[in-house]
């Protein structure tokens, strides 16, 4: 099935519910939408240069839509649009339309294990829309990942960083995580989530630091002493080396089974180190870190090099999503506080990113001005048929 073609990103974002009165409803609902879904596939970033986009295209745009009313919405509705839209169930129709994509392309993001199982990575992580939480209210979102394809698969909105412990299991309820590994960061290692998601069929890879200081020293003791491992077997390891950025690197990741059974941790089945040096080949200057980690796939489902592969995987949530929503699609530099303006903006920035990548594009910004060049190309990419 060719869901390129079958799930379009209007015909799911159209069934949010118009939140105007009848009285002012004088444009339609799914043409607003498909003007903003177009601007910002076309490369605007803030309301008023999606506006600015609308108008200055304005002719081709009503040819190509057929609005009942031959003209354009002013630039208070298309604002009043972004800020007022019910936030709850646009997310919901996004997702809806990433999964889809993503269950499509099922073979991205995938690792067969050591026992011939194929796990799928997804990332968990959140970011802060900064200009906007500038003015007000902190913006902090939190996402769940595609491992390699960088797919959006869900977004919510919490207070502060903080909430993201609380804000990570309503993200994952509900879905069956049969076949998955879901990598965090330090802030969700928390037993909770860890049992969550062995309730729900999934496996884990959580990073281990100071938060959770008893798990932290077993973890730093054992692999700092030697004599605690289980003899010559026990101990495990796989090295990566190679050149990136002028830097030469060098990752070794080495994994043990010693502390399964005393750790008191949900599904425990290796505890993991990762260091990672670089030398700098125009100065010279050396940098070690040195990270440790649990995961609940057992020695018999993943070695060390494919704890690796997921530990490295995990920041294509950081990279290839919030890096460019950033920097490429300006999220970061983006001032709307108001409402709903900067979620929604960046959830249709999320559906975009990943309708992008179905569709094979590896430069982002590359494709924003490939669509940006033609109102008819934005138009079709998000679901309107050619005319």
């Amino acid at each position: 099935m060719d869901l390129a073609h079958s799930t379009t990103l209007l015909a799911e974002v159209q069934q949010v519910s118009d939140y105007r009165k009848k009285k002012g409803q004088s444009f339609e609902w799914w043409y607003l939408l498909a003007l903003v879904m177009a601007a910002v596939v076309s490369g605007q970033k803030t309301i008023t240069a999606i506006n600015s986009w609308i108008y200055e295209h304005s002719a081709e745009l009503i040819a190509a839509l057929q609005p009942t009313k031959r003209r354009i919405p002013s630039y208070a509705t298309i604002r009043r649009l972004v800020i007022n839209i019910d936030i709850t169930a646009l997310e919901q129709r996004i997702a809806a339309h990433d999964q889809a994509l993503d269950q499509d392309d099922a073979t991205v993001g995938c690792l067969t294990g050591a026992d011939g199982t194929v796990w799928r990575g997804q990332a968990v992580d959140g970011k802060a829309v900064r200009g906007a939480s500038a003015h007000g209210s902190t913006v902090h979102l939190v996402s769940v990942v595609r491992h390699e394809s960088g797919y959006v698969l869900q977004q919510c909105r919490v207070t502060d960083k903080s909430n993201e412990i609380t804000a990570v299991p309503e993200l994952l309820k509900g879905h069956d995580l049969t076949g998955t590994v879901t990598t965090m960061d330090a802030l969700l290692t928390q037993r909770s989530i860890a049992q969550q998601i062995l309730q729900q069929g999934g496996q884990y890879l959580m990073i281990v630091k100071e938060n959770q200081p008893t798990l932290y020293a077993a973890i730093e003791l054992l692999f700092q002493e030697p004599l605690l491992l289980r003899g010559d077997t026990d101990l495990l390891r796989f090295r990566e080396e190679g050149k990136a950025h002028g830097r030469h690197e060098t990752r070794l990741l080495e994994s043990s089974i010693a502390l399964n059974d005393y750790v008191d941790w949900p599904g425990v089945g290796q505890v993991l180190r990762r260091t990672y040096h670089s030398i700098d080949m125009a100065t010279g200057a050396v940098s070690q870190e040195v990270t440790y980690g649990i995961t609940s796939l057992s020695r018999t489902q993943a070695l060390p090099q494919h704890m690796a592969w997921f530990w490295r995987h995990h920041w294509t949530i950081e990279n290839p999503v919030h890096y460019v929503r950033d920097e490429t699609m300006g999220e970061d530099r983006g001032q709307i506080h108001s409402g709903n303006a900067a979620q929604a903006l960046a959830a249709l920035r999320n559906a975009i990113l990943t309708r992008l990548r179905y569709h094979g594009w590896t430069n982002i910004a590359a494709a924003l001005r490939h669509y940006g060049s033609s109102p008819q190309r934005a138009l079709q990419f998000i679901g309107v048929s050619a005319t």
